[in-house]
């Protein structure tokens, strides 16, 4: 039995890695807008949105992997009522964090274990993080010396990096904030005894 992470994701599965899993990488096909469109539609939570989609992605590996145990996982940003998605282009990071500046938004981070197509556990955590007020000067700044590396990130920025100078105040857990509830992930692991107790 594998233990696989149903992500293209590098931070996840470095994560994943880093905590001593032996883990095989194994991207989910899921057309995630095609999920949560009608999710959306129908006014779903973003927590939800994000536990649907986790659930989704590792529901479709495991069932092209029997016995295998996979891992899918998804994260949402909420800012002021409303689910964000990952910046097209600079220009369009530049706004976002212009309205990100001075307020709060929440990451909904989902991760979900499935086995032979059906889910065996789910977990979605929560953290709130406030940017500090940030001037247009200091974003495009920010910005050149970030690189790209900002649009492949829901919120603009990778806390891990540069990204930690735009933030005031931040609740929740780390691992959380970089879309893998990690602590119950290896919590659920152990009590499926695939990890040492």
């Amino acid at each position: 039995m594998a233990l696989v992470l149903a992500s293209g994701s590098k931070i996840r599965a470095e994560l994943m890695k880093n905590a001593g899993l032996a883990i095989e990488v194994d991207r989910s096909d899921v057309d995630e807008r095609a999920v949560e469109a009608p999710l959306l539609e129908a006014g779903f939570p973003p927590e939800d949105l994000a536990s649907v989609l986790a659930e989704a992605k590792a529901n479709d590996v495991s069932g092209r992997r029997k016995g295998d145990l996979v891992v899918g996982a998804d994260q949402i940003l909420a800012f002021e009522g409303k689910r964000r998605t990952k910046p097209e282009n600079m220009e369009a990071a530049r706004r976002q964090l212009l309205s990100f500046s001075g307020k709060t938004h929440e990451l909904h981070s989902a991760v979900v274990i499935s086995q032979n197509g059906e889910t065996v556990w789910r977990q979605v955590s929560t953290a709130r993080l406030k940017m500090r007020v940030l001037t247009p000067e200091f974003i495009g700044h920010y910005l050149a010396a970030a690189g790209d590396d900002v649009l492949s990130s829901v919120g603009a920025y990778q806390l891990e990096g540069l990204g930690v100078q735009l933030f005031e105040n931040i609740e929740g857990d780390y691992f959380t904030i970089l879309g893998l509830p990690l602590l119950p992930l290896l919590a659920q692991l152990r009590n499926l005894k695939v990890l040492e107790t």
